[in-house]
């Protein structure tokens, strides 16, 4: 060990005597300095704001209650969409909450269906809870599902949950009392990976979790700039999903959503919440193939939003400034272009320059990315983790995250070359073919 650290200590001094290290510098500042620094800054000032702001808040005494329907889109669940259903029936709040189970395929899909059959609500152990099924016998997909349980819902807020997704017990109040502002549509909540340990592949969805969606949209929260209402885990308010016409066809229902709504951001003083206390527990793809073809969904559908469907959008009169800007930065650059500088500069390091530079100036960049991710892993412990205990456990996945986060960004190329070329949300498994081929082609 002390060869090696002796080896790679020379290699780094050659690095450095040479002009080599001003190529690094000018290879790392220009995506590092520029932009990733100043959004993480940006992040964690917010949740700085957010930490020494709720001490000093008053425990709500609001007497608004609304009826909750919470629509659960069902496809292959099995057995697993009665925990939600159980998690539902025991949230704390005193409202009334409509469960919604959508069973898509119901044909084909018998275990599903049969688990939702036998589910049976208990009016003296949970008074106030309601059960009402729907069988969509020939499978229309995800959005249809959706907008089949829209249709048969008759709450006041509308939460959208998948069927292998369990919920805290608070979390229903959690969400709800930001309704109580009429300027709020839409509220996020805060998802964890409930096989965590797994696979390593599901460790580090969990460090992901924690820092991209439950830390850092603690952060963006502080300055109204959510950029997504997660698919698994969201609230709308009724009303404004009847005046958007609920949610659209094709795949990434759940950021298509969001930015319909953000697109009255600019007429309106809107604003969608984040609530760290609301918590959903998701199963993680296992295997790492599992989550490569999941990431090539995502990261395609993303392309297929921002550049086809909806780059008309993307507009500060409808957007608002600050989400126009945000959208700029984190949407475009840091999803769609940077994905493509990091795969360009990987493959042609190694022709490029030397191996001894070219090992020193990963070596570099790893250290630099591994002191980012142990800022945010230290943060997150200490001002934001509900469960800090079970977050600890995470530390030693710290030093392999940005090697993960690499693979990510590169797969991400690929990904968009994907949707690009083939057009491959068209492939998506969130709806068959025969709806997808009725959808408007963008």
């Amino acid at each position: 060990m002390e060869a090696f650290v002796e080896q790679w200590l020379l290699l780094l001094g050659e690095f450095a005597r040479s002009d080599g290290i001003l190529q690094g510098a000018f290879m790392l500042l220009p995506a590092f300095l520029l932009l990733e620094l100043p959004l993480n800054l940006l992040v964690l000032i917010g949740v700085l704001r957010w930490f020494v702001r709720k001490p000093f808040e008053l425990p709500q005494q609001s007497t608004y209650r609304p009826r909750v329907s919470c629509i659960i889109t069902c496809y292959s669940e099995g057995r697993d969409v009665q925990t939600t259903l159980r998690s539902l029936c025991e949230q704390t709040y005193p409202g009334y909450i409509e469960m919604i189970p959508v069973v898509d395929g119901a044909a084909v899909n018998q275990p599903t269906m049969q688990a939702v059959r036998d589910f049976r609500v208990d009016p003296q152990l949970y008074p106030r809870r309601l059960l009402r099924p729907i069988a969509k016998w020939q499978r229309g997909g995800r959005v249809s599902s959706l907008n089949a349980g829209l249709a048969h819902c008759t709450g006041e807020v509308v939460m959208a949950l998948d069927g292998d997704t369990s919920f805290d017990n608070d979390m229903v109040s959690q969400m709800v009392r930001h309704f109580a502002d009429p300027d709020v549509p839409a509220v996020a909540g805060s998802l964890r990976v409930r096989n965590a340990w797994a696979s390593l592949t599901t460790a580090m969805q969990a460090l992901e979790y924690q820092l991209s969606i439950h830390m850092a949209k603690i952060g963006l929260s502080e300055w109204n700039l959510v950029n997504n209402v997660s698919g698994a885990f969201g609230a709308f308010r009724r009303s404004f999903l009847d005046k958007i016409g609920g949610w659209d066809t094709h795949t990434a229902e759940d950021l298509d959503i969001t930015l319909r709504i953000k697109n009255y951001f600019g007429r309106r003083p809107l604003r969608i919440p984040f609530e760290p206390g609301a918590i959903g527990h998701t199963d993680a793809p296992v295997t790492f193939l599992q989550f490569l073809k999941q990431r090539l969904r995502w990261d395609g559908d993303l392309y297929f939003l921002y550049i086809r469907k909806h780059r008309h959008s993307f507009n500060p009169r409808l957007l608002g400034w600050p989400n126009f800007l945000m959208t700029l930065i984190t949407g475009f650059f840091f999803q769609l272009v940077l994905p493509f500088i990091i795969a360009g500069y990987c493959l042609a390091g190694p022709l490029v320059l030397p191996w001894p530079r070219f090992l020193a100036l990963a070596a570099l960049i790893y250290l630099v990315y591994l002191g980012m991710t142990l800022l945010l892993y230290v943060a997150m412990l200490a001002l934001v983790s509900e469960r800090p205990r079970l977050d600890l456990r995470l530390f030693p996945v710290v030093f392999v995250f940005p090697l993960f986060m690499l693979i990510m960004r590169m797969w991400s190329a690929v990904a968009m070359l994907n949707e690009a070329l083939r057009r491959g949300h068209e492939e998506t498994s969130m709806a068959p073919w025969w709806v997808l081929r009725r959808a408007k082609r963008f």
